[in-house]
């Protein structure tokens, strides 16, 4: 009695919280088919049609709806998180490293490394501005002083990642090869890094993402250059078109891309490391 009421009871929780999740897309995404030019952001659709996608590729005539100014702003934003996701990975692995022994002051140094996702993005970014233009002396740009604050943010997701899995790690294998004479170096490349490597593709894309949609930093650190995120802010300050919507979805597709690269990467660093496991077996 009591399973025939739970279970259609978490099936209905389950499938409210995958359309509260899914269901903005899937009405941006209707929309985004609107006919064109002078079709508008409206629900339902007036007729069906793929101008808009046509026109963020600049494959349309000329009309008074002007192509949206994102190539720039979508170049910095790549480049931005790319720059962040190999800086922020490298430290999360190396600092996660050093906390696998225990150190004076480690407690305070752990808080000081996660107080950057805990601090709110405005009062960063203005903080680094304010800090940037008053103290220091130099010009804000989206790769100095936006690029420091987006590691200060994406850092502390890295690395409490690689703690998690370096916790779980068997320090027995590092063990087995010091005692055969191989250096910590050689060690870390052949031996520890091909068995955390799951946990750095998870530390490289939570990093990438953070920084590819990192906006209230952004806003104050970037200076006169714009990423992604600021320049659909400003478009939407405007006036909005069923262009921002295609341009979305598409973005959209992108992470999916994204997402479907680092399973395939996953899958391909587990399989390697059950792989290796037999052969230790064997032998």
């Amino acid at each position: 009695m009591e399973s025939r009421i739970i279970k259609p009871a978490l099936g209905l929780y389950v499938a409210l919280f995958v359309l509260f999740l899914y269901g903005p897309f899937v009405v941006l995404t209707i929309i985004s088919f609107q006919q064109g030019p002078d079709g508008g952001p409206q629900f339902p659709i007036v007729e069906w049609s793929t101008y808009w996608y046509r026109q963020v590729f600049g494959l349309t005539p000329p009309s008074r709806i002007a192509p949206l100014p994102f190539g720039e702003a979508l170049i910095r934003s790549l480049v931005l998180a790319l720059m962040t996701m190999v800086v922020s990975t490298v430290l999360g692995v190396m600092s996660a490293q050093a906390f696998r022994r225990s150190f004076k002051g480690s407690a305070f140094v752990f808080y000081l490394i996660v107080l950057g996702m805990m601090v709110p993005g405005v009062l960063t970014g203005l903080g680094t501005s304010l800090l940037a233009n008053n103290i220091i002396g130099i010009e804000r740009h989206w790769y100095t002083t936006a690029f420091a604050t987006h590691v200060a943010y994406t850092f502390p997701f890295a690395f409490l990642v690689m703690l998690a899995i370096l916790n779980r790690f068997d320090a027995s294998v590092e063990e087995a090869a010091w005692s055969l004479g191989v250096d910590p170096w050689t060690t870390f490349r052949k031996v520890t890094f091909p068995l955390i490597f799951p946990g750095v593709l998870s530390a490289m894309l939570f990093a990438f993402t953070l920084s590819l949609d990192e906006f209230p930093r952004t806003l104050f650190a970037s200076g006169r250059d714009q990423t992604l995120p600021l320049a659909i802010y400003g478009t939407f300050s405007v006036e909005i078109h069923p262009n921002i919507f295609a341009f979305g979805v598409l973005t959209t597709l992108f992470s999916f891309a994204l997402l479907s690269v680092y399973g395939i990467l996953m899958g391909l660093s587990v399989r390697r490391a059950k792989k290796m496991a037999m052969q230790e077996d064997i032998a």
